[in-house]
């Protein structure tokens, strides 16, 4: 963000709700004049997009697809990049010199507590809107094995700005700043998180009711992302029907939403609002009840609730700008293989998934996806109360340069089989291994935490 910000990012510039550090870095770098600034300069001319948010956008994709300082090396395959990742090619070594001659580590040390501080102002809010929409949903707090939810605060970029993205197992949010914490942008962010993978479970289901998204068509001021990607539009849609209800106040508040949210393009919302307080109404988790609420869609009263609508020309500016999310790469080969045997096996479908892990292995040499095949096996392998041989494949997986969950989590394991046989030494020191294991995930951390408080016991079936 140094580096565009010096090269001609320069949008919103003037805008009193910019951080101090924007202009303060730019005043930083022009005292050190690095020989390599000309050529980001050029370098970001090559690139410009038709108007700056699309110009952010490719920088923040390009951003989360690469490792930190010195060397700025892709995370991913080079077929695993995001697609509009790959134009940038190239910025990789220049921004390694310019980090270099710019002395841009002595200027983090400097900034730093500015990160510290903005990240303490969206702490307690954004954990209370995280936990509103976990309870709404029935969602367990622990969240998806293998799936993470990010926010970054970017500083160094134009105001109120929310974009998000999702590579592999990553979700991230990339929040700019504002007077105030963004704290519903953040909590729509996070639904999707949620909600995204239930939406492509049952895609099938939802091409039922297919006919009610069509007319969104017609809507002028709806996004194209939305019109050409089914599943996405009816994912908002449910989105939005779910912070109906989440929104503080009456009935006409709640219905306000629900009609603005149907002006603008939205299709599917009144039907999901209308039929939410039915799910309320049950104990499901939402994930498990979603079949149920798709079939509860009347398609006749809502094609003619749809016959009527008025859709508005344009939408009306908010202070936060929540642009779609680019198309994300599309898993393949050995990813693809794993993402479909973690599906198995959370359906307990345990000898599809055997076969999934092993058929993954056999697709590709990489260390890391074989750990987490590896991983999926011990964890079938504990389920079949097989100790023995969850043990050993879980120090497999360790040996395999797993990344940082599934060796955070192997541990945990590692650590309730030692328990199991009453070996407290073993299970301890597996506990604070786990601990020790950098971007650990919550879940993971907490586990090993109770596990040094309390030996594990198995739960009652």
């Amino acid at each position: 963000m140094t580096a565009i910000n010096c090269g001609g990012y320069d949008a919103d510039l003037n805008s009193t709700s910019n951080h101090p550090l924007r202009h303060a870095v730019r005043q930083y770098v022009a005292s050190k004049n690095p020989p390599s600034l000309a050529e980001v300069k050029r370098f970001f001319a090559a690139h410009r997009k038709p108007n700056p948010e699309s110009e952010l956008s490719q920088y923040i994709s390009y951003a989360l697809s690469i490792e930190g300082p010195p060397d700025f090396k892709y995370r991913f395959q080079p077929d695993e990049l995001p697609p509009d990742v790959i134009p940038l090619a190239g910025f990789n070594e220049l921004l390694a010199r310019f980090y270099k001659e710019a002395d841009l580590d002595a200027l983090w040390q400097r900034v730093q507590p500015e990160y510290e501080k903005a990240i303490a102002a969206y702490q307690i809010p954004v954990t209370n809107a995280l936990m509103q929409a976990n309870a709404y949903l029935r969602n367990p707090t622990s969240g998806f094995l293998g799936r993470r939810f990010q926010i970054y605060i970017d500083l160094l970029a134009a105001p109120h700005q929310v974009q998000t993205r999702s590579y592999k197992d990553d979700f991230y949010v990339v929040v700019t700043p504002s007077p105030e914490p963004q704290t519903e942008q953040v909590r729509h962010s996070y639904l999707h998180y949620l909600l995204d993978p239930v939406a492509m479970k049952y895609s099938e289901q939802l091409a039922k009711i297919r006919g009610i998204a069509d007319y969104a068509q017609a809507a002028p001021a709806l996004d194209d992302a939305y019109k050409n990607d089914y599943i996405l539009l009816a994912t908002e849609c449910l989105i939005k029907a779910v912070e109906s209800r989440l929104e503080p106040g009456g009935a006409a508040k709640k219905q306000a939403l629900v009609d603005e949210a149907l002006r603008e393009g939205y299709t599917m919302t009144p039907a999901f609002a209308e039929l939410l307080p039915v799910y309320e109404k049950q104990d499901q988790a939402f994930r498990l009840y979603f079949p149920d609420l798709i079939k509860g869609v009347d398609l006749r009263k809502e094609e003619a609730r749809l016959a009527n609508v008025s859709f508005v020309s344009s939408i009306p500016k908010k202070l936060a700008k929540i642009a779609p999310p680019p198309p994300a790469p599309a898993l393949t080969g050995a990813r693809k293989t794993l993402e479909e045997a973690e599906d198995r096996y959370r359906a307990r479908k345990l000898d599809a998934a055997k076969q999934a892990y092993l058929e993954a292995m056999r697709q590709t040499d990489e260390k890391t996806l074989h750990a987490r095949a590896y991983y999926g096996l011990a964890r079938i392998a504990a389920l079949e109360r097989d100790p023995e041989l969850a043990q050993k494949l879980f120090e497999k997986t360790l040996e395999l340069n797993p990344d940082a969950e599934v060796e955070a989590w192997s541990r945990v394991y590692l650590g309730r089989l030692a328990d199991a046989r009453q070996d407290r030494t073993a299970a301890m020191e597996n506990y604070k291994a786990a601990l020790s294991v950098r971007d650990a995930p919550p879940a993971a951390r907490q586990a090993a935490e109770r596990g040094l408080a309390q030996s594990f016991t198995k739960p009652k079936e």
